[in-house]
């Protein structure tokens, strides 16, 4: 499977995602990457810890969260996804449920599309007919794909 430029065997090696959420309620972090300095930092310690992908996130999916809009998440994540993109050799991945941030975070840079809710709410159809060619990941599923949002 190609994930951006990078080959990956999942055949026959384990990858790590590292997980960088941009959120004030974040179950894992507290919210302390919020600021585009202290993303780019965690995401350079990731990767110097092992991270083969970053996985970028603006909602959190924690028990009791509040749901936010596209446009609050897309504000919080893409430049964070633009910085990464620009300043590292690493697939980036955004986590969402959401098609337009999704396709905004591609454009942004990201190669893969991690979706919590089984790709059901992101539209995706293989190839690269017309659309943003990427990856993408279901974690309900267990199913990793390479299609075009549209």
């Amino acid at each position: 499977m190609i994930i951006g430029q990078k080959e990956f065997d999942v055949g026959n090696r384990t990858y790590i995602m590292g997980i960088l959420n941009i959120t004030p309620d974040s179950f894992s972090d507290g919210g302390r990457y919020r600021d585009r300095e202290a993303a780019l930092r965690q995401a350079e310690k990731l990767i110097l810890d092992g991270a083969d992908i970053i996985d970028v996130g603006g909602e959190s999916t924690r028990p009791g969260h509040q749901p936010v809009g596209e446009e609050e998440e897309m504000e919080r994540i893409l430049p964070i996804i633009r910085l990464i993109h620009d300043n590292f050799d690493i697939p980036v991945s955004v986590d969402t449920c959401k098609s337009k941030v999704a396709r905004q975070a591609v454009e942004a840079g990201a190669a893969m599309v991690n979706d919590i809710w089984g790709l059901r709410r992101i539209r995706i159809w293989p190839g690269p007919s017309q659309g943003w060619e990427c990856a993408a990941a279901s974690c309900t599923t267990g199913r990793a794909l390479s299609g075009t949002i549209s």
